[in-house]
This record gives structure tokens, C-alpha cells and sequence, in this order.
């Protein structure tokens, strides 16, 4: 076997989906989406018993394009998660009635395989290919189905393609001088390169610009909360859960190690606009008004901690980051799909409008109270062990950055637990709002069980992905 096989089975779901018609498009897009998460399971096993799943044949002649694979344990655990997500975010778009669900459907699917594949690819135009195809899927997702006025949705969804179509053709230049340089693409060639210091420093630049749209870090998050709110929750948990993640892995897979020397000395800037990010979005949180923004602007000021992580060039930082971008991508997708489960009950996102409904719907709001004390970390849930790492490789670079990057702890303690006050406590609203269904529960079960497990147990994933991040860092160093 080769890992290309659940590439296949994603494109070849989707194409299947559409022409399975309305009536049987979301029973199949399930059906596919488990059946990938398993072929991924078994690449796990036979990866961990030594097997080589890479993939590799000439893609285009002149120049010299490979249409490579390769795995390793890093690009397994994003395939993990993105496979692994994709499931629960199919079968929670069951509690949402879709027009053209033959369409959508086969649109989650095959971003699903263009994200997959920007984790596996190993040559540069190939990586560069799966990015944007990823971009497709979304934009449409976001204007046919997504919420408020037509006119709001093509505004927030043309930002969003804008700043990142645009951001990656940096990334495309710098892909089209490193082809100069070396004759190849391929990844191992790109890291043999002998490139100045000069260089290194514009394609540090030119990576980053890419990348800090697409996590986003501040100051180029201005799409994220518009399009985040905007989109369907399908979408939206696209989007917060497995997307974003795109950037953070790039920056391990493709811009540190071609950028070394430039890495090092943008580090302390880099760290800086992180913290600063982690601190910004904790305020804007504080001041939503509006439940998905809310979750939009506190999804800013985590990933702003994961990029700390990654940019203090340590073993622990990347291990922190990696751990924090699974446990992000499992709780905010949680979050969301809570948020879902409300308006759909009550036909709002604004926080004003809801509270009480903890003494009409136990369950939910137990649910609901998991998902938000690991948003903050709590120890014993997933959310805790990665942001303490962050924060610890934070403590061996500079006190001064752990101490302000803690300041999350805090602060996101605080308007979680508000926002939970303002909508689950309270006088009881005299709309009825009705416990978690079966398919509700079962999507809230599975993530809240995974948040605890590898929140008291990460050492399977903490051995699979270490070896990947140790030979990342020797390439830097």
C-alpha cells in the first residue's frame, strides 16, 4: 500500500457523491469519510511496523515535476486529524437541512482530499497544487450555504480568497527561485540547498507572508471572523479545525528548514507578532456580541500560542504546537457544532439572546461545559498538555515571553466561562430548547472522549510525531 490511496478514495467519494444524488449524498460522503479515517489507521500500523508508504513518479517532464508522497509521522498525524474530523463534521451537518446536499457534500469531500494532500505532498509545485485547490471547495461552500445576506457572504468569502490566493503566489515566486536553484522541487533537494544569507532571508519573508494569512496571525487576521461567521458550521469547522492547520504545518514542513539562518534571526519579531496575537485576540473576544464570532476571535488568540511554539525553535515548542494544533482542531470544531446546535434550536448566534438553557437541556449543556474548560486548558484535557509545552519552550527561550503568552490562561478563562454564564445560565428563556438527538450526542461523545483520553494519555502521539520534529530541527540547526 501507498498513502495515496486515501487521496484517491476522497477525490473518487466526492465524484460519487454528486452523482449519487440528494437523496443518498450525505449517507455516502459519511460512508467515504469513515472509510478513509480507517485506510489512515491502517497506514498508521503499517508505518509504525517500518512499511514505506511514499509515492513517487514523474508528474510533468519539463520542468522536472514528481508526484510525490511521503509520510512521515508528522504528516500522518494531520492526516489523522484531518481524516479523523471529517467524519463528525459530515455527520454533524446531518442536524442541518442542506438544498443541494449532492453538492455540498462532494465539496466537503474534496477539500478534504486538497488538504490531505498539502500534508503529504513532497515536492514543491505539488504542495503548491493541493494549497490552492483547497481554497475552491470553501469558496463555495461559503457563498451557497452560508449565513446572512448574499451581498455579506460574497463580501466575507472574496476577502478571504483574496488575502489568500494573494499571499500565495509569494509563496509561488519562492517556489519558482528555489527551481532555479536546485533543478528540483523535491523536498529533500530543497533542504540540500546552500542558499545566502540573503536569500534565506526573502523566502523567509516570502513563506511567511503566505503562511500569516492562512493561520492568521496578526495583522493579517481581518478575513478570519467575517468569513468564520459567515460560513455554515460545516464550513466553519472546515475551516477552524483542519484548514488553518495548513499554515502552522507548512511553517514546519517547508519555511524553517529551507529558511534556517533566517528563522533564527526573525525569531524574537516572529515571537513577538505571535504573543502580541495571542493577547489581541483574547480582547476582541471579550467584546463579541455574537457566538461565532466569539469562537472565531478565541480560535485567533490560540493559534497565535501554537505559532509561539513553533517559532521558538525547540524541540519542546514544536512538540507543544503540534499537540495544540490536534486538540484545537478537536475542541473548536466541538465548539462550533454547539453553536450550530443553538441556532438551529433558536435561530440566533447572538449571545444577548440566549441563557436558561442548562435547566431545559442537561445534557447539551454538560457537553457544551467539557468543550469549554478545555477550550482553557483545564489539566486532564488535551488543550492543557500542548499549551503547557508551548509555554514551557516559551520559559527556555525568554521568561518574558512565557509570562505574557500565560496571560492566555487567564483571559481565555474568562470570556469562556462569561460567554457559558450568558447563554447556558440564567433565568430560564421561555422558548423551548430541546436536548441533544442521538446524532448530536454521538458527534459530542467522540470528541469530548478524545479530548480526555489523549489529554491523560498523549504519549502515542507525543512518539509518533517527536522523531519527525527532531529531524526538522537538525535540518534547522
Amino acid at each position: 500500500m501507498n498513502i495515496s490511496i486515501v487521496l484517491i478514495l476522497l477525490l473518487a467519494g466526492a465524484a460519487f457523491t454528486f452523482f449519487a444524488g440528494n437523496k443518498f449524498a450525505s449517507k455516502i460522503a459519511l460512508l467515504v469519510s469513515v472509510a478513509s479515517f480507517v485506510f489512515t489507521l491502517y497506514a498508521l500500523n503499517l508505518y509504525l511496523n517500518g512499511a514505506d508508504l511514499s509515492c513517487k513518479s514523474i508528474w510533468i517532464q519539463n520542468p522536472k515535476i514528481y508526484f510525490s508522497l511521503a509520510v512521515d509521522g508528522l504528516s500522518l498525524a494531520m492526516l489523522l486529524l484531518t481524516t479523523g474530523l471529517l467524519p463528525l463534521i459530515i455527520l454533524s451537518g446531518w442536524v442541518t437541512k442542506f438544498e443541494n446536499e449532492k453538492a455540498i457534500y462532494s465539496l466537503v469531500l474534496f477539500m478534504a482530499f486538497a488538504m490531505a494532500g498539502t500534508f503529504l505532498a513532497a515536492d514543491g509545485l505539488l504542495y503548491y497544487v493541493f494549497w490552492e485547490l483547497a481554497l475552491i471547495p470553501i469558496y463555495f461552500i461559503a457563498l451557497l450555504w452560508g449565513n446572512g445576506s448574499l451581498e455579506e457572504r460574497k463580501n466575507a468569502i472574496l476577502k478571504f480568497f483574496i488575502y489568500t490566493f494573494g499571499g500565495s503566489l509569494f509563496m509561488l515566486v519562492a517556489f519558482v527561485y528555489l527551481y532555479q536553484k536546485a533543478g528540483s522541487l523535491e523536498i529533500e533537494s530543497l533542504y540540500a540547498l546552500a542558499l545566502t544569507e540573503t536569500e534565506k532571508t526573502w523566502l523567509f519573508l516570502a513563506f511567511f507572508l503566505a503562511y500569516a494569512i492562512k493561520i492568521p496571525l496578526i495583522p493579517f487576521h481581518t478575513w478570519q471572523a467575517n468569513t468564520y461567521s459567515k460560513a455554515p458550521a460545516i464550513g466553519t469547522m472546515l475551516l477552524s479545525g483542519i484548514m488553518l492547520k495548513m499554515g502552522l504545518y507548512s511553517v514546519l514542513r517547508w519555511q524553517l528548514p529551507i529558511t534556517d539562518t533566517a528563522a533564527k534571526e526573525f525569531m524574537p519579531y516572529i515571537l513577538g507578532v505571535s504573543i502580541a496575537g495571542v493577547i489581541y485576540g483574547a480582547v476582541l473576544t471579550l467584546r463579541q456580541k455574537n457566538l461565532k464570532k466569539l469562537l472565531a476571535y478565541s480560535s485567533l488568540s490560540h493559534v497565535g500560542l501554537i505559532a509561539a511554539g513553533l517559532y521558538s525553535l525547540t524541540i519542546e515548542g514544536f512538540q507543544g504546537a503540534v499537540l495544540q494544533m490536534l486538540s484545537h482542531g478537536l475542541v473548536i470544531v466541538g465548539l462550533f457544532f454547539v453553536s450550530e446546535i443553538i441556532f438551529n434550536r433558536w435561530n440566533t448566534y447572538t449571545i444577548s439572546e440566549m441563557g436558561g438553557i442548562r435547566s431545559q437541556a442537561t445534557k447539551f449543556a454538560s457537553f457544551f461545559m467539557i468543550l469549554v474548560l478545555a477550550s482553557v486548558a483545564m489539566p486532564t484535557t488535551f488543550n492543557f498538555v500542548g499549551e503547557f509545552t508551548i509555554l514551557y519552550s516559551l520559559y527556555n527561550v525568554n521568561i518574558g515571553f512565557a509570562i505574557v503568552a500565560g496571560t492566555t490562561i487567564i483571559l481565555g478563562a474568562f470570556y469562556m466561562l462569561r460567554m457559558y454564564q450568558q447563554t447556558m445560565l440564567g433565568e430560564t428563556n421561555t422558548k423551548v430548547f430541546a436536548d441533544v438527538t442521538i446524532v448530536e450526542g454521538l458527534v459530542l461523545l467522540v470528541i469530548v472522549v478524545l479530548v480526555f483520553f489523549f489529554g491523560l494519555y498523549p504519549k502515542p502521539i507525543i512518539e509518533l510525531i517527536t522523531p519527525s520534529l527532531q529531524n526538522i530541527l537538525n535540518q534547522i540547526n
